[in-house]
């Protein structure tokens, strides 16, 4: 008997475990760089649907909507779908482009996910992901609504981050403030780091009353945040009506210390 309550014990951990580490999917803004020198130098911009932390399995997802805007200019990009190869059986997709700007520009880029059913959790997803990108050296209008359903306003300059570096945000739901919620926080891990335990995936803060967070960077890389928030419901397929969770995130780049000269 004392085998068999071990043993349950040990599967409702590892449970518990499991569906931890599934909730930590985020659309995934990948770019060398957000803080472009040369002159009409294309940037490469690829959106993915996956676990950043484990880096897959990469998921399937489609997009309703993207604009890349640069000043008072808004520009709906053709992105090119592009299969990836099979991580962990399951197969996914990315969204690839290039863009380029002829003149000195700070552009918001931002990409909205089509919902989808998430049946493990049973609701509705859907994430609207962000992204600020300075051609030549532009700098104001980093920390500019898009008045996105819910988005994260950069409130240190988030091109220009060394690793130790804290980063405020604020979250906004239709312009406003956002209360207590959380928000999610995952590095993009090309380094191969293993987490201490499965607490870690995703490590989590919270904004206060005013919508306002914070979180410092251990080491450098591509960093996302996002904002978890509940909006109304969806019909799904069956006919019954679920809960749709709709997440802003926003993903910026991390440098490391500068070495003395």
């Amino acid at each position: 008997m004392l085998k068999l309550i071990k043993l349950l014990f040990f599967l409702l951990c590892f449970t518990f475990g499991y569906s931890q580490i599934a909730l930590a999917h985020f659309l995934t803004i990948f770019s060398e760089d957000f803080y472009i020198q040369e002159p009409s130098k294309a940037v490469k911009i690829e959106i993915l649907f996956t676990h950043p932390i484990e880096q897959g399995p990469h998921m399937p997802f489609s997009l309703s909507e993207n604009a890349m805007i640069c000043g008072e200019e808004k520009l709906f990009l053709n992105l090119n779908k592009k299969e990836l190869k099979p991580l962990k059986g399951v197969k996914g997709n990315s969204y690839i482009l290039t863009f380029s700007s002829k003149k000195p520009s700070l552009c918001l880029f931002y990409v909205k996910q089509e919902p989808y059913f998430e049946a493990s959790e049973g609701k509705f997803i859907q994430q609207i992901a962000k992204a600020v990108f300075s051609f030549y050296g532009l700098e104001e209008g980093w920390d500019k609504p898009l008045g996105l359903p819910v988005e994260i306003i950069p409130y240190v300059k988030p091109f220009a981050l060394y690793e130790g570096n804290t980063f405020i945000g604020r979250v906004l739901i239709d312009g406003k403030p956002a209360s207590n919620i959380e928000i999610e926080v995952e590095y993009y891990n090309t380094l191969g780091l293993k987490p201490p335990h499965a607490g870690f995936i995703p490590q989590v803060v919270k904004a206060d009353e005013d919508g306002f967070f914070s979180y410092t960077f251990p080491f450098p890389g591509l960093w996302g945040f996002s904002a978890l928030t509940e909006r109304g419901t969806i019909k799904g397929k069956d006919g019954k009506d679920y809960p749709l969770e709709l997440d802003g995130v926003f993903w910026l780049k991390v440098y490391p210390k500068p070495k003395k000269r």
